[in-house]
Order: structure tokens, then sequence, then C-alpha cells
């Protein structure tokens, strides 16, 4: 008698489990025609298996609605950084910006050249806070308004009236509605006498 020879790729394990396979296959076919055969599960009540449906789609919808608030919050909270984080810079440069036109107002006519390139700066410097929504506080003129002005002298002016800006001391800005720093005034009062 000859021997097959062994499937290397088999171990004795894999026989076992291959003979077992077979002898559960064979004895639930002897059952089934003993006439044992499994009682099938009763099927689940259509009502039951529609309220289960409606839980998992209200679980669904309840996280979905979870999530995008979750998102939307994220955002207004990620733009609400970056916003503050601009604002820093911003206020960062403003002193910058007041010496640039310090020191052009400080030379005046002396050196021509010195000047047109303190201005040009100023003017870069400038366009650069615009681009970022960057705007001048208007001032001089105006009626004092304390949300965006803070008075630092008050001086009798016969020819003003009460609570007009009579001299900016230094600019004021704000970006959108928010005031990044206010301006310095001088107001008039009331004469006295």
């Amino acid at each position: 008698m000859t021997q097959r020879p062994a499937d290397p790729y088999r171990t004795p394990d894999d026989r076992d489990v291959a003979g077992r396979v077979a002898d559960a296959e064979i004895d639930a076919r002897g059952d089934e025609a003993n006439g044992v055969a499994e009682e099938a599960a009763p099927a689940p009540d259509l009502e039951q298996v529609e309220a289960e449906r409606d839980q998992y789609l209200d679980a669904l919808q309840r996280l979905k609605a979870e999530f995008d608030n979750y998102r939307k919050r994220n955002d207004r909270e990620r733009q609400t950084i970056a916003t503050g984080a601009t604002r820093e810079v911003v206020r960062g440069l403003l002193p910058v910006m007041d010496n640039l036109e310090r020191a052009v107002a400080a030379l005046g006519d002396q050196g021509v050249q010195i000047v047109a390139g303190l201005e040009m700066v100023r003017g870069q410097l400038a366009g650069l806070l615009a681009g970022h929504g960057v705007e001048e506080i208007p001032a001089e003129g105006e009626q004092f308004d304390p949300t965006v002005h803070e008075a630092i002298a008050s001086t009798p002016s016969p020819e003003h009236e009460e609570g007009t800006v009579i001299q900016v001391i230094e600019k004021g800005y704000r970006q959108a509605d928010h005031v990044l720093r206010p301006t310095r005034v001088v107001i008039a009062s009331r004469p006295n006498g």
C-alpha cells in the first residue's frame, strides 16, 4: 500500500479541525433525516423592529446635530483666536506708525529724500494695516464719543461747541467694530466767565 506524501502546509491540528467539521456536517444531516430539525427562532415582531429602527434613526440624527454644533463652535473658536492674534500684531505696529509720522513731521523740509523715504514706509505700513481692516478713528472736529475717544484734557474754547474734539494727541484705530486703541484727544469746554 502506498502512502500519500504529507502536505507540508497542513499541520496535524488542521487535519483534526477538518475531520471535526466533516463529522459535524454528517451529524447534522443525520439529525435532519431522523426528523430532529432545529426549530427556527421566532421572527421578531414588525412593530418592535420599527421601534428599534426609529430609535437608531433618532440617535443618528442627534449625533449628526451634535457633530454639526461641535464643528460650528470649533470654527467660531478658531476664528476668534485668529482675530485676536491679528489684533495683537496690529497693536504692536501702531506705535511704529506713530513714530514714522512723527519723524516725517519733525524733518519737515530738511532732507527731502529722507522725508520721501519715510513717507513711503509710512504709506506701506498704512496699506498693510488697511489690508487687515484697520482704520483710523475720525476725531478732530467730531463730537466726543467715549467709546472711541479718550479725553486727556479739556480747554475752554468760545469758537467750539462744548464736547467737540479740538486736538488729537494720539490717533486711534479700530478693526471692524473692535477699538484697538482709542484716540487721545483734547475737548472743548465752556469758556470761564
